[in-house]
């Protein structure tokens, strides 16, 4: 090997030169993916740019002042908050139960561990448009088996009805973050010390007094990342409640991605679609810190 060579081989071992060449993917797919569309989405929400006239004129907050004043909006803005709280607190107690599952030891558990997280694997717009034919209004499955057991006579709308679109977009994001949960969840239980366990069998502890005073306080900060996910996820998807509902009946399950879709792209109104869209940064940001307030207080606790 020649000196250059050498000398070569030697550069690349040393940190200062290898940490950036590894950091610089990352790096350059963070800044084309998430921090140019997010400047331009503010230039947009600062202009009066629409699809028709895409010259760039300054309009200072007046796209938020008439977003503020859009009954829509505000109650797409209270149907995410209030949507991805009940599905979070869903997901949480759906969750610890599989995670539980998913740590015993029994014969076909590899096929449980299959179908629980196939909903995760499973890509969300084929999943939803398969929930959409499930709760369609004449040929739903779910109709069929309750009709079956005869808990139903006739055929529920549930897609059609506000209070009922509202819990089938609920129980499809449940579906799809509950496997993401449980597996997070899993990894907190089985990180727990077996002397713990053995030291509360010795005390006589039994099986819910171990799960409520054991397992559950050390699983917290686990569980807290497992809802800062879940929450940014569901508080940021478009996908299920457009394919659902797009949004309706009456704006009953309309969010702020499908809203800030519907003015930006399908209204043409860029400017009040990107600020539109921007209101969700303030809500997960609140969302992110007060969780990870919590899981710091936790560990230092």
């Amino acid at each position: 090997m020649s000196r250059a060579e050498r000398s070569r081989r030697y550069l690349f071992e040393q940190e200062r030169v290898l940490a950036p060449l590894l950091l610089a993917p990352s790096i350059i797919y963070i800044f084309a993916l998430v921090a140019v569309p997010f400047f331009l989405a503010i230039a947009y929400s600062l202009s009066d740019v629409t699809v028709g006239d895409p010259s760039f004129d300054f309009r200072g907050l007046e796209n938020y002042r008439a977003v503020l004043q859009d009954p829509v909006f505000r109650r797409s803005l209270r149907n995410s908050i209030v949507m991805t709280f009940i599905t979070m607190l869903l997901v949480v107690v759906i969750a610890r139960v599989l995670a539980l599952v998913l740590t015993m030891d029994f014969k076909g558990k590899w096929v449980v561990r299959f179908l629980i997280l196939l909903p995760w694997t499973t890509p969300v717009s084929l999943a939803a448009i398969a929930w959409l034919w499930m709760l369609d209004s004449l040929f739903s499955p779910i109709d069929w088996t309750l009709r079956y057991f005869g808990l139903i006579d006739g055929s529920l709308n549930w897609l059609g009805n506000p209070d009922l679109a509202v819990v089938s977009v609920v129980a499809v994001q449940v579906w799809r973050i509950v496997p993401l949960a449980a597996v997070i969840i899993m990894a907190g239980i089985v990180a727990i010390p077996d002397e713990i366990y053995d030291a509360a069998r010795v005390d006589g502890a039994g099986f819910w007094r171990t799960q409520f005073e054991i397992t559950n306080p050390l699983i917290l900060p686990v569980t807290a990342v497992a809802v800062l996910f879940g929450a940014v996820v569901v508080f940021a998807d478009m996908s299920v409640p457009y394919v659902l509902t797009r949004g309706g009946p009456i704006d009953s399950t309309q969010v702020l991605p499908t809203w800030a879709f519907f003015r930006g792209i399908q209204g043409g109104d860029l400017a009040q679609g990107a600020a539109i869209a921007l209101f969700a940064l303030p809500v997960l940001a609140a969302m992110a810190i007060a969780i990870l307030r919590s899981v710091r207080r936790m560990d230092i606790g």
